[in-house]
């Protein structure tokens, strides 16, 4: 994967908007602020457990922060795909996804239940493929979206993240922290 360049004024100017926006997100629904929560409320659990009895409670998994290969932040730009985010899940989806490396056997479980559940489909425009997404919630304070492409081959160990805003920013990620993932009720039950 090629290295990416330090962001440039407009990077950092739309880091910054998002950062504003979420600390609008935050004084209106009484969340938690990024100074108290940061890197640590994010980095919590093993890699996949539930916090009920995985049957009938909700999703809970953490998986590990990791590099993607580039690709969405050029798929989230495309208009049909920014409306779908923004009427399927309330917000304009920041151009790009925070990929989560998944392991374990609980993770399996979850991911084929996910799998089995009814989701929210993205329906492509012509030459695109669709894509399983569900509500979830990071890190006890973000609202966002995972993401399953309905590719071949796709790998069963990635999960990819759509919010808002820049998520690595956000939360003070790096490749290798660990981060909370809750599914919201509808979409775990």
């Amino acid at each position: 994967m090629p290295a990416r360049a330090a962001p440039g004024a407009a990077e950092a100017t739309q880091v910054l908007e998002a950062a504003e926006v979420l600390d609008a997100h935050e004084a209106a629904n009484a969340l938690p602020s990024r100074a108290a929560s940061g890197a640590a409320a994010a980095a919590e659990g093993p890699s996949a457990s539930n916090a009920a009895d995985g049957e009938g409670g909700p999703a809970v998994f953490s998986g590990l922060v990791c590099g993607g290969v580039g690709e969405a932040a050029g798929f989230l730009s495309i208009d049909w795909v920014r409306e779908g985010m923004r009427r399927a899940f309330g917000f304009e989806p920041w151009p790009g996804t925070l990929n989560l490396r998944m392991e374990g056997a609980d993770w399996q479980r979850w991911r084929a239940r996910l799998m089995a559940h009814p989701a929210i489909i993205l329906e492509p425009a012509p030459g695109f493929c669709p894509a399983r997404c569900f509500a979830v919630r990071l890190a006890d304070r973000i609202d966002a979206a995972i993401v399953f492409p309905d590719v071949p081959g796709y790998p069963e160990d990635k999960l990819e993240i759509v919010a808002p805003l820049h998520l690595r920013t956000t939360l003070s990620l790096r490749d290798g922290d660990r981060l909370r993932v809750q599914v919201q009720p509808a979409a775990a039950a």
